[in-house]
């Protein structure tokens, strides 16, 4: 199981106070509110920072932090990701899941049958599609609904699916 997650992308600063711009990556976009700490990955080391405050102007978020008050401080900091550990992550709701604990799930059928593996996770706006890889180096399909995913256990990385009719074909 991932351990972090990336929230985010610092596009550039936002003014001369150290604010900076973050192209959110997060599907909740009002996490942003009830950040308290993370971090911005740069190429040389992480650096863990406190939110001071938290804006929002059309597709962007505009952040401050407690460590910077200057834009020449945040200015280094230009197409760097912004991270949250899993503790700092928005809590899950039933029936939630992170992306990244399902990638590399094994997903059988409702007999039990192995059919692949979660090679990715496209995300239509109406559900989620799990990108299945299967053992004949094939691609299943399988939309994120009640009838068709039966069960999604992150901890054992395995998934559970009903085949709905003309999937295989």
């Amino acid at each position: 199981m991932e351990d972090i997650f990336r929230i985010g992308v610092i596009t550039r600063p936002h003014g001369l106070k150290g604010e900076v711009k973050v192209y959110p990556t997060t599907d909740d976009v009002n996490r942003f509110k009830s950040l308290k700490k993370c971090f911005i990955r740069t190429k040389k080391a992480d650096i863990h920072v406190e939110k001071k405050s938290c804006k929002f102007f059309k597709n962007m978020v505009i952040l401050s932090f407690k460590e910077f008050d200057n834009i020449n401080d945040v200015e280094v900091f230009k197409n760097c990701d912004l991270y949250v550990t899993r503790e700092e992550a928005v809590p899950l709701e039933e029936d939630e899941y992170y992306i990244s604990d399902v990638i590399g799930a094994e997903v059988y059928n409702e007999n039990g049958k192995r059919l692949g593996e979660i090679k990715d996770v496209i995300q239509t706006g109406a559900n989620d599609v799990f990108v299945v890889r299967m053992e004949d180096e094939k691609e299943l399909l399988l939309p994120v609904i009640n009838d068709c995913i039966l069960e999604i256990n992150s901890d054992e990385k395995k998934v559970v699916a009903r085949l709905m009719k003309g999937m295989l074909d």
